[in-house]
């Protein structure tokens, strides 16, 4: 006979959500259904699937954001936890940590990237300059900075790193930060520098990748330290 496992409810579905988000059904930045929803999909009650949902914020992998839904901010609780320690680090440390981390993995992204992911960096490029640089009137901020994060996390999605891309994903909350810092406006756009990074990876020239990737964020760091 095998012992008895006395697994509660809440910790069954708390399983069965964690496993969702890590298998990708459900995404980093995506919305999970409803607590309704849950409880029809789970078979469970709103009670429980409540309890499971707060553990997995407690894990640091939901999110919940008042009047909008629970969001995937990791998919693991590692991912979760740095991205706790990253949110409390000083904007130096956040942008000394994305030096060696986006100079290696516009290297990687250079040599490894395929049709997919040229189409996909070419798209987020021309959006990301399009809402940093408006023909009229302000940035919209929120737009904005979604956009960049979204280019930088695919050049590192480009370099087929798996762990790469599930540290940074837990970084991306504090780059955040540090964008919001500062003014969301044209003038702080490096365009050029984001243009000639893509390009390079576009190209497949590692070196040259890891070259603009190195200088954008050399300055950045100069000019918000």
């Amino acid at each position: 006979m095998q012992p008895v496992r006395r697994t509660s409810l809440i910790a069954q579905v708390t399983d069965q959500l964690r496993a969702e988000i890590v298998a990708g059904r459900w995404p980093t930045g995506s919305r999970i259904p409803t607590e309704p929803e849950l409880a029809e999909l789970t078979g469970t009650g709103r009670n429980t699937v409540r309890e499971a949902v707060q553990a997995l914020v407690h894990a640091g992998m939901l999110e919940r954001r008042q009047g909008s839904g629970t969001y995937v901010i990791t998919t693991s609780d590692l991912g979760g936890t740095l991205g706790k320690y990253f949110a409390a680090a000083h904007e130096r440390d956040i942008l000394e940590l994305r030096q060696a981390l986006d100079v290696t993995a516009a290297a990687l992204a250079a040599r490894r990237r395929d049709d997919t992911d040229i189409a996909t960096l070419r798209d987020l490029l021309a959006r990301r300059n399009l809402l940093w640089s408006p023909v009229e009137g302000a940035a919209d901020t929120t737009a904005a900075v979604a956009a960049d994060l979204a280019l930088h996390r695919a050049i590192v999605a480009a370099s087929h790193n798996e762990v790469y891309l599930e540290f940074y994903d837990s970084l991306l909350p504090a780059i955040e930060q540090t964008i919001l810092r500062h003014p969301v406006a044209a003038e702080n756009s490096y365009e050029p520098e984001h243009d000639q990074l893509v390009q390079a990876v576009i190209d497949g020239d590692s070196e040259r990748a890891a070259t603009a990737a190195r200088r954008f964020l050399t300055e950045l760091l100069a000019h918000r330290t």
